[in-house]
């Protein structure tokens, strides 16, 4: 076994660059890398926080058509259902609709799309 390496094979990437901080540790940089920090604006409460009111709408998603349902879409059929939805939910975003959280569902149509778009260009069915 190599060093950095484990058992599964697993190794820790490295950029070649480093960065020092004042108290000696040193880090890869993160330049490049995505920055999942930036999801959570500062100053919004959890149960305000966009990723949260997503988090909440898959729950009702799951409840009302069962865990990963969305998943099972294997389709350009199903794609364009997605889309349309989130063009909807957009739309009723935009005029203000509060009867539920749009701005979460064109999240969540968008993600579905998404994902099954790449599953499908990747030649495989869910």
């Amino acid at each position: 076994m190599s060093e950095g390496s484990s058992p599964q094979g697993w190794e820790i990437r490295d950029s070649g660059q480093r960065h020092e901080f004042a108290s000696g540790m040193q880090r890869d940089t993160a330049q490049g890398k995505p920055r999942f920090d930036l999801l959570l604006p500062l100053g919004v409460s959890f149960e305000q926080q966009m990723l949260t009111r997503f988090a909440a709408h898959m729950a009702r998603g799951a409840e009302k058509y069962d865990e990963r349902n969305w998943e099972k879409a294997n389709s350009q059929e199903e794609i364009d259902r997605m889309k349309a939805s989130a063009m909807r939910h957009l739309f009723q975003w935009v005029a203000g609709e509060a009867d539920e959280d749009h701005a979460s569902a064109v999240m969540a149509n968008i993600m579905f799309a998404e994902t099954t778009k790449v599953k499908l260009a990747e030649g495989g069915k869910p």
